[in-house]
């Protein structure tokens, strides 16, 4: 059976933004990301491998491979090209909540955006809180 290979560590979330983030605005972003998604979940920033931050945690089965393990509900990553949000399912019937989201791109089920100014928070919060509910309801409650 394989396993995610990306964990929870006891890293510095601080420290990781300042030294990660290449800007002065990805740092700042990155900090309102923090209380934010904070006071959305009620989870505290964990470091996940070297680039992720993220909240709360649920355990993962894949459904088309014998992968499973841990992952976080939601987070984030202030990577160069844009700051990676970890905070949708994917799932066809949440599309509508990226109609209000703002100026971003999207990955498989990763939305990338240049700066939080781009996007609206209350459709983020939304969003957040709509993939937590999806995930403790499909994965269970950690």
């Amino acid at each position: 059976m394989s396993t995610i290979k990306t964990k929870v560590t006891d890293n510095d979330v601080a420290a990781f933004i300042h030294s990660f983030a290449d800007t002065e605005q990805k740092v700042k972003d990155s900090f309102e990301l923090l209380t934010l998604i904070k006071n959305v979940t009620g989870y505290e920033p964990k470091m996940w491998g070297s680039s992720i931050i993220g909240f709360g945690t649920y355990h993962y089965k894949s459904e088309r491979s014998r992968q499973e393990g841990d992952w976080p509900l939601v987070g984030f990553s202030p990577r160069k090209a844009a700051i990676s949000l970890y905070v949708f399912t994917g799932a066809k019937e949440h599309e509508h909540l990226l109609q209000d989201l703002g100026k971003f791109k999207m990955g498989k089920a990763c939305i990338y955006v240049k700066k939080l100014s781009d996007i609206n928070q209350e459709a983020l919060k939304k969003l957040i809180a709509s993939t937590i509910d999806f995930l403790q309801k499909k994965y269970g409650d950690k």
